[in-house]
């Protein structure tokens, strides 16, 4: 048994356990009991969590309340009020969840939610239902509302807009244990991305490294925001990912230098802890163009990846080396991936350093 309170552990719980601690806490409180702790089932383990606080409204409803516990990871969740209100009813051993405010709503087919239904993700659904009906009086079913006071406020710091979640966050989890964002977790946070651009029949994919690639595609491009799949770190993961749907005809990796060059040395995990070899490549790539010794120099020496294109852009060799980068990325690419491969390497400020591929792409340019 796992016990949880506000802590900086390793691991947390996921929401989805923070809602059904606190729909059972809130079905105690109806029972008469002023519970402190709860102890709940997940998929594999127990947990026990710390209850805020419990309100009792009438005798058929009550709400109790949980703050998730932080733990070491950068979660926008850690720390916020997960609110569950549980009304009985007379359908006997029947639990129906609902949800209210911070709670986000499917807009888009794709994800493991109808459209229309609050984001409360499978495994959570079940984990509530099951949890509160070992609680439930004879002859008597429940409601429950799940509600997260700040989750439309933190929506914008997650995934869910692209994913076409609207107006609130996800209740998440599949084993009802949070662990940082390296782990499975977060990697199918992203796949569900590839999910969705499927449902909404867009098998020619662009696919960035984060933020920065996606504004330059959402200035440059004439493409729709499903259409856009960001992999973060997980390049290799990511596009494997996408060849196992069998469904994709292309792929087009497209963002700044300083990420995607790194594919051209092999390194399918671009986070800079597990490999940096910037420097590196693009000193070897300048010197396959023919760049001088003095020039690969003050290549090597270069601190960021702008740097070295000023460096390039002197020399009259910028084209060149990227290119060669480029095409290097679409031979490792497609010979470890099933899937045609575009590349589209860009500056800060969206220029292309990759023309000659600029009309290869099966998207159109603004």
């Amino acid at each position: 048994m796992e016990h949880h309170v506000n802590s900086n552990e390793k691991s947390g719980i996921t929401t989805g356990s923070v809602s059904t601690a606190a729909s059972v806490a809130a079905l105690l409180t109806i029972l008469g009991k002023t519970p402190e702790f709860v102890t709940i089932s997940a998929p594999n383990s127990e947990l026990t969590v710390e209850i805020e606080k419990t309100k009792k409204v009438s005798s058929e409803k009550a709400s109790a309340s949980v703050i998730k516990p932080t733990y070491n990871d950068p979660d926008v969740t850690r720390g916020i009020q997960i609110i569950s209100e549980v009304t009985l009813t007379d359908d006997e051993g029947e639990v129906k969840i609902t949800a209210g405010e911070g709670v986000g709503k499917v807009t888009k087919p794709g994800l493991q939610i109808p459209v229309g239904e609050y984001a409360i993700n499978p495994v959570p659904r079940k984990m509530i239902c099951e949890n509160v009906e070992k609680y439930l009086p004879s002859g008597k079913g429940a409601i429950v509302k799940i509600i997260i006071p700040e989750g439309k406020k933190l929506a914008p710091k997650t995934m869910n807009s692209r994913l076409g979640i609207v107006d609130g966050i996800s209740v998440l989890g599949t084993t009802g244990i949070a662990r940082p964002m390296s782990s499975k977790a977060y990697t199918d946070s992203l796949r569900v991305q590839i999910d969705v651009a499927i449902a909404n029949d867009y098998y020619d994919l662009l696919f960035v490294p984060g933020n920065i690639g996606t504004r330059i595609a959402k200035e440059r491009l004439v493409i729709d925001d499903d259409a856009i799949i960001e992999m973060s770190n997980f390049v290799g993961f990511m596009l494997e990912e996408a060849e196992k749907t069998e469904k994709i005809n292309s792929i087009t990796l497209f963002g700044h230098a300083g990420k995607l060059i790194k594919i051209a040395a092999g390194i399918f995990n671009t986070k800079q802890s597990v490999a940096d070899a910037r420097r590196e490549i693009m000193t070897c790539y300048a010197g396959l163009v023919g760049a001088n010794t003095d020039t690969l120099k003050d290549i090597y020496e270069c601190i960021t990846t702008e740097d070295v294109i000023k460096i390039l852009d002197k020399e009259n060799i910028t084209t060149d080396v990227f290119e060669l980068i480029a095409d290097k990325i679409i031979e490792l690419c497609e010979l470890k991936f099933d899937i045609k491969f575009n590349v589209i390497i860009v500056k800060m400020d969206g220029e292309v350093l990759t023309p000659s591929k600029i009309d290869s792409i099966p998207f159109e340019w603004k």
